[in-house]
């Protein structure tokens, strides 16, 4: 699921920039808003793999 928002964001932002440039706010909201979900796409897939790692010892 957070995957799929990822991809919906990543296409947000491309549109947005289509429209209103790279450097404008509406752009750089987004990018900001794929920013956060990416990182907690990263921290999720620490902590299974941590815990991934916890069930085999």
């Amino acid at each position: 699921m957070l995957v799929h928002t990822i991809e919906r964001k990543r296409e947000q932002m491309l549109e947005t920039a289509k429209i209103y440039g790279m450097s404008s706010n509406e752009t750089i909201k987004c990018s900001q808003e794929l920013d956060k979900l990416l990182q907690l796409h990263l921290v999720n897939n620490i902590r299974e793999r941590n815990l991934n790692i916890l069930k085999i010892s």
